[in-house]
Parts: structure tokens; sequence; C-alpha cells
């Protein structure tokens, strides 16, 4: 992580999760260096967590660290519902083979950047932001290089 404050904070929302009920699968603790060798730094395990509920930080605010979360949905609908139901919006993945659910992801994920059977990931060609509480604006490609310009508009009767 960038500073302590970081980890830090990616150590207590994964702690709360724990405490709350949260199975760790793997990872879940604070690293002294690159593999454990004390290299001055600010490391935090590879950590997957599952049986997440909604009074669980990691359910409400978004990680910004090496921490995958793996929720059962019964449905696209209920995959949808989860996926939209938070005040976050920057990217989304999706992992299917079916073209119709492929579109359905795309048009109703309430995101920014939707990837279809590829992660998430800053592309120069691609605009790049956020909705929601996740940014406004785009970075990157043509729609993004219009963020820097100062558009006058001029009207003469």
């Amino acid at each position: 992580m960038v500073t302590a404050t970081a980890r830090d904070n990616i150590e207590a929302q994964v702690e709360d999760a724990r405490a709350k009920g949260a199975t760790i699968l793997c990872g879940g603790e604070r690293v002294v260096g690159p593999g454990g060798t004390g290299h001055p730094g600010f490391f935090y395990r590879p950590t997957v967590i599952t049986d997440i509920t909604p009074e669980m930080r990691v359910a409400t605010e978004e990680v910004f660290g090496p921490v995958a979360l793996l929720f059962r949905v019964e449905s696209a609908d209920d995959a949808l519902r989860l996926a939209n139901g938070t005040e976050f919006g920057l990217g989304s993945s999706v992992w299917s083979t079916e073209p119709d659910e492929q579109l359905r992801f795309v048009n109703d994920l309430e995101a920014g950047l939707v990837f279809v059977n590829s992660m998430v990931a800053s592309m120069p060609a691609l605009p790049f932001g956020g909705i929601k509480s996740s940014g406004h604006g785009r970075e990157l490609s043509a729609h993004g290089i219009r963020e820097f310009c100062n558009i006058k508009a001029v009207s003469i009767s």
C-alpha cells in the first residue's frame, strides 16, 4: 500500500468483516515486507472473503487493496441488484458465455466501466471514470482529453 494509513484501513475493513461472521478464505493479515522478508513498506496479504452480509464495511465501502469479495447469488437479477445496490460505480467485470446475458449486464450495470470476460483495466483508448460516488468525468481517450479543455460558448445577437 502507498501508506501505513491505507494498509491500516484495509486491515480494519477485513477485521470488521471477520468479526461480523465473514469467512476469510486466504490472506487477511498484514505482511512485514514482500514475502515477510522485513523490507520497508506497507504490505497486506492478498485476501479473499465470502459470507459477506450488508452490515459489513466491505459490503458498503470501496476496498482499495488486494481484497476480493465473493458473493453468491441465485440469478442474474440478484447479481444486478447486488452490484447496483451500492453508492459506488467505477468498474465492473462480468463473466458469461451467453450473448443475451452479456448484453443485459452491459446495459443494466450502473458503472462507468463494464468489462465482459476480462478484468477491469485502464486502457488509453477507452474512457476511464465512474458514476455515483465513484467520481465525475473521464480520463483517457478523446472523452478524457476534453476534461482538460475550457469550452467557451459565445452568442452574439
